[in-house]
């Protein structure tokens, strides 16, 4: 029974001590990007576009691919039930609503921390490895400042970008079935998508996806921050940046669905 306890005691300690450190990081992410440009301190606006560029437009393509499927998928699956009912064509309202509230954020946050997770404690770790942090902290600069802010700014504003073109590659896929299964003018298909979605789908699928960008970043850098034991040790943290980050994501996700079902 004592071995138990022990066991649970020090996963629940180092959860705490997790959780802190990200704590620690947020608080010092948001005061370098919001507070600090204002009191002059300023901000590294070309490494934010360079990191908007790699963690956001480059993964147009893949976004848009798994969310045009998705889209489609969605429609098969709930058209044959619908069926049942006469009421296939509540498939349009469906695929845009679920697109919109839950599956686009989602998925996108997903794509994004397999890639942008991964990515940040993969750098970040091969830095701390090569005693690079320890460099910028015997110069006195902020690793914060230098290399999470780029991170954080990028995907504060790239994830909802991205949300919004899984959007409609989602909706883009609905219209496939559409027109090939049940014969509806793409017109006709567009304009029920249209009024099925009321302004708080679309924003409360764009709150979450700024959530899941900050999780993403500070997950993906706290990891390679805390990276240890060489190359090996590098491997490590960037799996488990992709991990916890998604189940991060799934948490968050479950935890603000259910508040917006309730305030909305």
């Amino acid at each position: 029974m004592t071995a138990i306890l022990a066991f649970f005691g020090q996963r629940s300690l180092a959860a705490l001590r997790y959780v802190g450190g990200l704590a620690i990081l947020g608080k010092d992410a948001l005061y370098w990007t919001f507070v600090a440009p204002v009191q002059g301190k300023g901000l590294r606006g070309r490494a934010a576009i360079h990191q908007m560029v790699l963690a956001g437009v480059n993964a147009i393509p893949i976004v848009s691919l798994i969310a045009l499927f998705v889209g489609l998928i969605l429609a098969y699956q709930t058209a044959n039930e619908l069926r049942k009912y006469g009421a296939t064509m509540l498939v349009v309202n469906i695929v845009a609503i679920a697109m919109s509230r839950e599956l686009a954020p989602l998925m996108t946050a997903v794509i994004v921390a397999g890639r942008s997770a991964s990515a940040f404690a993969a750098e970040l770790g091969t830095m701390k490895v090569g005693e690079e942090l320890d460099a910028l902290d015997t110069m006195g600069l902020s690793k914060t400042k230098f290399l999470v802010v780029p991170k954080y700014l990028a995907l504060i504003l790239m994830m909802p970008c991205l949300t919004l073109v899984a959007d409609f590659m989602g909706i883009v896929g609905g219209s496939i079935f559409a027109l090939t299964e049940i014969d509806m003018p793409l017109g006709l298909y567009w304009i029920r998508a249209l009024d099925a979605l009321l302004m708080k789908d679309i924003l409360s699928g764009l709150v979450k996806s700024v959530i899941f960008g900050i999780i993403i970043t500070e997950i993906g850098c706290w990891e390679g921050f805390s990276v240890s034991g060489g190359a090996e040790g590098v491997g490590r943290r960037t799996t488990s940046a992709v991990v916890i980050s998604i189940t991060a994501i799934i948490a968050a996700d479950m935890f603000f669905s259910g508040l917006f079902y309730y305030i909305w």
